[in-house]
This record gives C-alpha cells, sequence and structure tokens, in this order.
C-alpha cells in the first residue's frame, strides 16, 4: 500500500518513521497516527492514510482522532489516583465507604485499589446493558451495584472490559458531584490543551474518522499468527469469563454512532488524537512543552512521583480469568510484561482492544501514543503499535531491558 506519511521526527528516531511507514506497507494500517515525546518535548509526530477506515473522508489529518477502547481507561485511572493525591478518595478504603449501594450480594470487602487493579470481582452482568442503557450512568452504576461477584473482591484478578465504565465513573461521582467526563475535560484536557474527549462535543464530530475491523495480513508463506488455543476457545464460547466480560453491553455499540461518541463509557470510548494521549503520558511523568495551539506555556505536570510509584506499583499479576493470559496489573495501568510488551519494566500504559496504545516509561523520559481506525482482533499486544514501540526502543537503548 502506497501511503504518504507526514509529520516529522527528531535526530535519532528516524527508525520509528521507517516502522510506521511498514504498517502500512505490511500489516495492513489503514490511517493512523503516532506521537512520542522524550523529557517533555514532542520527538515524533507521523500520520497517514486515510480518516476514515474504508478511506471515504479524506486523508488522515494532523487532528484527526479516533475512539481509543481500553486506551481510556488510563486516562480514568488517572483521575481516582489524583483524587488520591487531592486526599479525596482513600485507595484503601472500600468502594461502599463511598457508594453504599456497592455493598450488596457479597463485596462489602471490595476496595477502590481493587477497582483499579482489575481485582473487585465483577467483570460481568448477569443481564448484559444495551448501549442505549450502558450510556445511562445511574442504570450502570446500578447494575454493577447489584452484580454478585464472581470471586471474593480482592482474591484474583480479572479484566473489567467494560463495567470499568461504571465502577471508576461512579466512584467520580460520588466523591466529587461531577460526571468523570466533565473531571477530564476541566482537570486534565484543557489545562494540557489535549484533544481529547470522554463524551463527545458536537462541535468536535467532524474532527473523528470512522473506525472499523480490519483482518489481519497474511505473513511470508501465506500464514496468519493465531491465538492460543485456550485464548481462542475462551472468546468463542459465550458462556465463558471472556464474552461475558467483553459482553456486559450488548449487542456490542456501533462505535461510529454520534449517540454512542457522545456517551460516557471511561472504560471504552475515549476519543483521542495520538499527540493528545503521548502528551497526557508525559504529563504524568514530568513537565511538557506547551501544546501547540494551547493557551499557557507549558510545564504542566499531573503526577507527582510519589502518584507514579503507585500507578506502577504491581497489584495483579499472573493469569487473568477474563483474558486468560498473564497480566500485569498497577493501579488502573497495564505494566510491562508478556501480554502488554511496553517500553521497559518501569513502564505503564494502556492498550485499546484492536490497536490504540499509550503509555510512560519514566526511566527514558518516553511518553507514547498511537491510534487507528483499522481495529484487529486482539486486546493487549497490537503488532502494528509493538512494531514502533520496538523501534523507540530501538533508539532510547538500555531502559527497555
Amino acid at each position: 500500500m502506497d501511503v504518504a506519511v507526514n509529520g516529522t521526527v527528531a535526530e535519532g528516531f528516524e527508525p520509528v518513521r521507517d516502522a510506521f511507514l511498514r504498517n502500512f506497507a505490511d500489516r495492513g494500517e489503514r490511517g493512523a497516527g503516532v506521537v512520542v515525546y522524550r523529557d517533555g518535548h514532542r520527538v515524533v509526530d507521523l500520520w497517514g492514510g486515510t480518516r476514515d477506515v474504508d478511506g471515504s473522508g479524506g486523508p488522515w489529518e494532523p487532528g484527526t482522532a479516533q475512539i481509543v477502547r481500553s486506551a481510556t481507561k488510563g486516562i480514568a485511572a488517572a483521575v481516582l489516583l489524583l483524587l488520591h493525591e487531592r486526599g479525596q478518595l482513600d485507595l484503601d478504603a472500600p468502594v461502599g465507604s463511598y457508594w453504599p449501594e456497592f455493598k450488596a450480594n457479597g463485596k462489602e470487602r471490595a476496595l477502590v485499589r481493587h477497582v483499579l487493579a482489575h481485582r473487585a470481582g465483577v467483570p460481568v452482568l448477569d443481564r448484559p446493558l444495551t448501549p442505549a442503557e450502558a450510556a445511562d450512568p445511574d442504570l450502570g452504576a446500578a447494575a454493577v451495584a447489584a452484580q454478585a461477584p464472581v470471586w471474593e473482591p480482592g482474591t484474583d484478578h480479572g479484566y473489567h472490559a467494560q463495567t470499568y465504565s461504571w465502577l471508576t465513573g461512579e466512584l467520580v461521582r460520588r466523591v466529587t458531584g461531577r460526571g468523570i467526563g466533565e473531571w477530564i475535560a476541566d482537570e486534565i484536557a484543557r489545562p494540557l490543551g489535549l484533544d481529547l474527549w470522554l463524551g463527545l462535543p458536537d462541535a468536535q464530530a467532524h474532527r473523528v474518522g470512522r473506525v472499523g475491523p480490519v483482518e489481519a495480513p497474511a505473513e511470508p508463506g501465506g500464514f496468519r499468527s493465531r491465538p492460543k488455543r485456550s485464548v481462542a476457545d475462551a472468546y468463542a464460547n459465550p458462556d465463558s469469563l471472556t464474552c461475558r466480560a467483553f459482553g456486559a453491553i450488548s449487542p456490542a455499540p456501533d462505535e461510529n454512532d454520534p449517540a454512542y461518541r457522545t456517551a460516557v463509557l471511561p472504560g471504552s470510548n475515549g476519543i483521542a488524537t495520538a499527540g493528545a494521549l503521548a502528551r497526557f503520558y508525559a504529563s504524568l511523568i514530568g513537565e511538557t512543552e506547551a501544546a501547540e495551539g494551547a493557551a499557557g506555556e507549558g510545564g504542566v505536570r499531573l503526577f507527582t512521583p510519589a502518584t507514579v510509584a503507585l500507578a506502577r506499583s504491581e497489584e495483579s499479576a499472573g493469569p487473568d480469568r477474563t483474558l486468560v493470559v498473564n497480566t500485569r496489573f498497577g493501579l488502573g495501568y497495564m505494566l510491562h510484561g508478556t501480554a502488554s510488551p511496553l517500553l521497559g519494566p518501569g513502564s505503564f500504559g494502556h492498550p485499546g482492544r484492536g490497536g490504540s496504545l499509550g503509555f510512560a516509561d519514566p526511566e527514558s523520559g518516553v511518553a507514547f501514543g498511537y491510534v487507528t481506525n483499522g481495529m484487529r482482533k486482539g486486546v493487549t499486544a497490537d503488532p502494528r503499535a509493538q512494531a514502533l514501540v520496538g523501534a523507540v526502543r530501538a533508539v532510547v537503548g538500555s531502559s527497555a531491558g
């Protein structure tokens, strides 16, 4: 596929451009952007392909945004950690101390930190919500509060693919009186000058491309990579914890539907540019240069060093009851590991099912954001994102270990 790639890379980061070009040539990329910061300065800013996955919407432009699915979880986690940093939310308090209805059906011992580390025991809903019901924060919160846990909260971990939305959103609403989308807009996106929305405003809808599924291209010799049998079986079995967790909203929402994009689902439907994801993560680990076109002089840092330590402190590790692979989670963030390789052992961030990825690596000072409109099968380690991460690793060297 002959695609013009636009943007800039700092001297030494040319391998990232090469990997980005190969994503279009060899890995089936349709439209995407990637941005990398190092020590608060933007060193990679690339985009290419088409705005819409089917090629109908014109070229990808510098301000093109896409739905980033579960990469939204890392932004939602920042809200809870910032509330903790400000003394408004105790990570070791029971969820029920802020949200009394959540105590129902044996969840009295579920702690706030269990929510962030996917240990709360409620990755499924016995009765899935329709997309319209899921968009109602009252209905979503009531459903997850009434749900009996699959395991004793705190004793195991399994990815809360959809219920993470109502768990985090309701905690923020109970503590602050504000919706989590409003909180992110006021306290994160606006101060940092981020093109990032949880609850897309009508005025920004024209900037957002259409996403859709794409097939992985054949590898040399005509073979296609396949998941492990245990993983494939879990996704194929409608009664598995895996299918039930991802199917907590059913039927699956149309991610191109304007009504879905205006909903506030902090586990799954944030919309962002690659630059916004990268700049967000850069702000977690250090001060950043001023955003182009934004008010202010830059220098905004969201997390203190102590909060960075919390974000990447291992809370869950080993077999994930939902994803059926070994995963590692800190407080709200996936950690570097076999299921989700990041830059190095100290990296923390979050992928989005199908492709998108954002993370920070404090040791190297790197922050990374990648968004795409072509959604491939896979949750934690998309080959296109991994090719870009590998190129960054080759440039920055030893922090990857």
